[in-house]
């Protein structure tokens, strides 16, 4: 099943041209990292993806679940199942871990027609979470990301991911500030949240995350479109030789 289509996608962020004719394709059971220089676009297509109003499509579309993407507000494309973890998440101060995240998963129901996880299966499974990604449960009474470590706002947004189980799961420098342990203890959530049934677009600058988070596919985003695509020998590749030898080949 495709969960994503983009085909020669355009945007322009303050009237600069920052993704100049990007295409990619995802299906469900994939894991796609995307790799590229600093300036390339990587979060632009992830804050685009996510419906960020500060970036203009110019032109090509966005396709998920073969819906077109580009006419829905961000919260219609959160109901549909599309996730973004932000590179530098914010902080919420009053508004406790706990309560943020019933209420996500309450206003998520409700626009699926679904009923609402009740407050002691809530607990059950936030406190589930909490334990997979070494967090004290007191963790979730904190307000959201307030005073939290880089490593904890990381693993914050994973506890997120683990809760809602989105179709489509945006993670855009997900392993960055992080040390080797908080790497490892991140990959392994978001390798328990991968199944055959929905997909992974993993933004990184490291190969090293890579080891514990296996991708099908490796991009190269260079200059606003992807330029090279293959397997995880593509990023060892780029680890050892950087990007510049891309575009002498």
């Amino acid at each position: 099943m495709r969960l994503l289509e983009v085909d020669d996608l355009h945007v322009t962020v303050a009237g600069q041209q920052i993704l100049t004719g990007l295409s990619l394709s995802i299906d469900a059971g994939e894991v796609h990292a995307i790799m590229g220089p600093n300036g390339s676009g990587k979060s632009t297509l992830a804050n685009v993806l996510a419906g960020h109003p500060g970036y203009e499509i110019t032109s090509g579309s966005i396709r998920y679940k073969d819906i077109q993407l580009e006419d829905l507000k961000v919260e219609e494309r959160a109901h549909l199942g599309l996730f973004l973890a932000f590179q530098y998440p914010v902080e919420i101060p009053g508004v406790s871990n706990m309560e943020f995240m019933k209420a996500a998963l309450d206003a998520q129901a409700k626009a699926r027609n679904e009923e609402p996880m009740s407050a002691i299966e809530f607990m059950k499974a936030a406190r589930s979470a909490a334990q997979q990604l070494d967090l004290n449960p007191d963790f979730l009474k904190r307000g959201v990301n307030e005073g939290f470590s880089g490593g904890e706002k990381k693993r914050n947004e994973i506890l997120q991911l683990l809760l809602l189980q989105p179709t489509l799961a945006v993670l855009d420098e997900t392993d960055s500030g992080l040390d080797i342990d908080a790497i490892q203890t991140v990959s392994a959530g978001i390798n328990r949240f991968r199944n055959a049934d929905n997909g992974v677009l993993l933004i990184t600058h490291y190969q090293r995350l890579l080891d514990y988070i296996v991708p099908d596919v490796v991009h190269v985003l260079a200059n606003g479109r992807i330029i090279r695509s293959g397997d995880k020998s593509l990023a060892v590749t780029l680890e050892e030789k950087g990007y510049t030898w891309l575009s002498a080949s």
